[in-house]
């Protein structure tokens, strides 16, 4: 095991070793889990102008508490973690629709500490997080424009329109990952999201609505060689948008997330998630083509284990 322990407490014999290596698996397994779920993002399905490119970079601090099964022996569980990321949006014309491509990679500062049977224990991790990558396209409304055209129909059609789009997330198993320890940042397998979503404006509301359903390949080098597998998870998030003027917004956000029960060499540790999210974010710019977002999203698991977590973040983009 990797994890530093600190303690004066006498030596474990080979019966609790074992044990607690099982529980830390169990405990590793809730990590990366509860919160990305929550994946709270407004204004997914926007009208965007074709062929423009957006660049960002942001940073977010989230906090947050381990809730797990007392026989576990596992206690008093708690994460920090730095988020530092970039990410680039470019859009353009697919089959007389617009679509987009997203690019994102995050660089991260981890620190998790708690108590197992009653010892503390703590480890710290720095380096890449898994790359995020995804495209979309909308089937319904926001026709592909650029230009003085998309300006106008922005003027003229935006006080009241549907937008209803697809998509397709992937995380990439880029992220640092060793085998034989059990907290890492990348999760060592590819993740799918499909998505359908909608968007409904009316003067300066607006209303949002996606579906994703998360699906996993195994990990077959998860901790000391065994096999993780995990069934697919499944999400809806919604969120509430005023406009004051172009590009000054506050949204409200709410999302929930079930399943994801997870298999550890066959055996199931029944463990599906069953969690809240809830976020609140505002847009403002600072010139016709710099806008700044700043954003809380919590999360609170409904189950008997799960996690709680506090994420502030502030983002910064440039169009071109």
């Amino acid at each position: 095991m990797k994890i530093p322990v600190q303690s004066k407490q006498p030596a474990l014999d080979g019966t609790e070793k074992a044990g607690l290596r099982v529980a830390l698996v169990l405990a590793v397994l809730l990590l990366p889990r509860f919160g990305q779920a929550q994946d709270i993002d407004p204004r997914r399905w926007s009208h965007l102008p074709i062929g423009a490119t957006f660049t960002g970079t942001g940073y977010a601090y989230t906090t947050g508490d381990i809730s797990l099964d007392p026989v576990l022996r596992i206690q008093n569980g708690q994460f920090d973690v730095q988020t530092i990321g970039v990410k680039c949006i470019q859009s353009f014309e697919l089959f007389q629709r617009s679509a987009r491509v997203d690019v994102g990679q995050t660089y991260q500062f981890g620190h998790w500490s708690g108590l197992i049977n009653g010892v503390p224990a703590a480890t710290s991790r720095a380096g890449l997080a898994d790359t995020s990558v995804r495209f979309a396209v909308n089937l319904y409304g926001a026709p592909p424009l650029k230009g003085k055209e998309f300006a106008e129909y922005r003027a003229t059609k935006a006080n009241h329109e549907t937008i209803a789009g697809i998509g397709l997330a992937l995380q990439l198993p880029t992220g640092q990952y060793y085998s034989d320890k059990l907290i890492n940042l990348g999760d060592n397998r590819f993740t799918f999201r499909p998505q359908i979503g909608a968007e409904h404006s009316w003067g300066k509301w607006s209303a949002e609505l996606t579906f994703q359903t998360w699906f996993f390949t195994d990990n077959d080098d998860f901790f000391n060689g065994n096999k993780l597998q995990q069934d697919p998870l499944y999400t809806t998030d919604t969120s509430l948008i005023y406009t004051f003027r172009p590009g000054v917004w506050v949204a409200g956000s709410f999302g929930y997330s079930g399943g994801g029960n997870t298999t550890i060499d066959g055996v199931s540790k029944n463990d599906n998630e069953s969690s809240l999210g809830y976020g609140f974010s505002v847009g403002l710019p600072i010139s016709h083509n710099v806008g700044v977002k700043l954003y809380y999203i919590g999360t609170h698991s409904e189950a008997h284990t799960g996690q709680d977590s506090d994420t502030f973040a502030a983002a910064l983009s440039v169009m071109w």
